[in-house]
């Protein structure tokens, strides 16, 4: 069973910045990849960013290109597995609101196929 733990930081304004963290662990040898993933309103999810658990492969969501930077601190305890990511995005938009959700992917840039890892956490970029 993953446990997973999200915190927020940064000034959530347009313009600003938001920093986000996501501690993991239990998962599974076989997740390739790390991030987040949002969604929206609608209930529709968007992928964000990913890391390749353990590499140097990012990718990141149309959305965000160019604006975000995925970061991770890989340590592997005895017996379990555990992987802390780290999301900045810059520059912020009204359009980057919604929740964010730390996810593990089967594979960095497959955003459909992702399991849910944490709560998520609501982000409302205010102009």
């Amino acid at each position: 069973r993953v446990q997973a733990v999200e915190s927020v930081g940064g000034s959530v304004q347009v313009g600003g910045s938001l920093n986000l963290s996501c501690t993991a662990s239990g998962y599974s040898d076989t997740v390739a990849c790390m991030g987040w993933q949002r969604r929206l309103p609608n209930g529709d999810s968007r992928g964000v960013a990913a890391t390749y658990i353990g590499g140097t492969t990012k990718v990141y969501g149309d959305s965000v290109k160019g604006r975000a930077t995925i970061s991770q601190d890989n340590t592997k305890k005895t017996g379990q597995l555990q992987n802390t990511v780290y999301l900045q995005i810059d520059n912020l938009k009204v359009e980057d609101s919604g929740v964010y959700i730390c996810a593990g992917f089967s594979a960095c840039g497959n955003w459909y196929d992702w399991d849910k890892w944490g709560q998520g956490i609501q982000v409302t970029v205010s102009s």
